[in-house]
């Protein structure tokens, strides 16, 4: 080092100069060098990365449970039945959004919700006795959401995150929306968002409808239209997601604890998959970004993408178009009722 140092005093200053360009050069040159390097990783990490986004990612979560009778099973078997058809159908893990107000005093239904998590499902709150926000004050709608909060808390497989009652937000009360919203936040609930709804709801009391008036029914066709509609609302839903994202976030299925879905769950499992789908953990959907968007919109009811194409103004369809009465109706008539 002295060396060099009595060198560079023995130089005339262009000299120096041109010597301190010369390790200028030298330096820029290494550090090109390096970074080079870099891209070649980061270019497989990147392109995995897009693949990954590019998949279709779909959980899958059931409403309401402990549910009572439906058109064909009572609420004792229907569990085992969904339980079995979920393992059948390879869902790993789906998200059960529980009302606890439900639970007998028996206690039979707790034990039937201790099971599917037993079985690597998780509960999540779905208040305690399912009133929707628009029909009820901030505050009495809170106090809903804590009584099932502490039923649920000590319970395996417990999640905290919430669910709204009939995805209602408050509709058109910012005020009360917003009171909720802050209400969830200090409590450390995470809102259990859906971006796929193909009204199973609404599926099932028809097929109750129509069992209790003694009208024939057409099973296959039942089976190929809850699939059918399931499907396409996934879709939908895909491509609204890429309209407003653009990209493709991990997609949430709203479902219910019915019949239907323990009859079915495990061909509409398999049908998602030969359309491309990749069926993912719960956990999965809201550790997405897409878990950190409020939407504002005029209305707050209905699945996430719906509100926020809503808050957007977005043009083209926001809602599926199977999700009205008057077309869920002539499809079920058409071509499930035999008589």
């Amino acid at each position: 080092m002295r060396h060099i140092a009595a060198k560079i005093s023995r130089m005339a200053w262009t000299d120096i100069i041109a010597f301190d360009i010369a390790t200028l050069l030298a330096l820029a040159l290494f550090v090109l060098f390096i970074w080079q390097q870099g891209p070649k990783a980061s270019a497989a990490e990147k392109h995995e990365s897009a693949a990954a986004i590019n998949v279709k990612r779909i959980a899958i979560s059931f409403d309401d449970a402990p549910r009572g009778p439906g058109a064909f099973l009572d609420g004792d078997k229907r569990p085992a039945m969904l339980i079995a058809a979920l393992k059948k159908g390879g869902v790993t893990q789906a998200a059960f959004f529980v009302n606890p107000g439900r639970v007998s005093a028996a206690a039979a239904e707790q034990g039937q919700l201790v099971n599917y998590a037993a079985h690597g499902h998780v509960l999540a709150n779905h208040t305690a006795t399912h009133k929707p926000l628009s029909q009820v004050s901030a505050q009495a709608f809170l106090a809903d959401i804590d009584a099932a909060e502490k039923w649920l808390k000590p319970l395996p497989g417990y999640r905290p995150w919430f669910r709204f009652p009939r995805l209602d937000e408050g509709r058109r009360d910012k005020v009360k929306r917003d009171a909720v919203r802050d209400g969830l936040k200090k409590r450390g609930l995470r809102n259990g968002y859906v971006t796929a709804d193909g009204w199973d709801w609404y599926l099932e009391a028809q097929t109750i409808r129509a069992k209790k008036a003694g009208r024939k029914i057409d099973m296959a066709a039942l089976r190929k239209l809850y699939i059918e509609t399931h499907l396409e609302s996934a879709n939908f839903s895909d491509r609204l997601a890429r309209r407003l994202l653009g990209r493709r976030p991990v997609q949430m299925l709203l479902l219910h604890e019915t019949d239907l879905a323990a009859l079915y769950i495990d061909d509409l499992a398999a049908a998602l998959r030969r359309d491309g789908w990749e069926i993912v953990t719960a956990d999965s959907v809201y550790n997405d970004p897409m878990a950190q968007i409020s939407p504002d919109p005029d209305f707050a009811d209905g699945t996430l993408l719906e509100m926020l194409a809503w808050e957007k103004q977005l043009s083209g369809g926001r809602w599926f178009p199977r999700n009205n009465i008057e077309t869920a109706n002539k499809l079920f008539a058409s071509r499930v009722l035999l008589d």
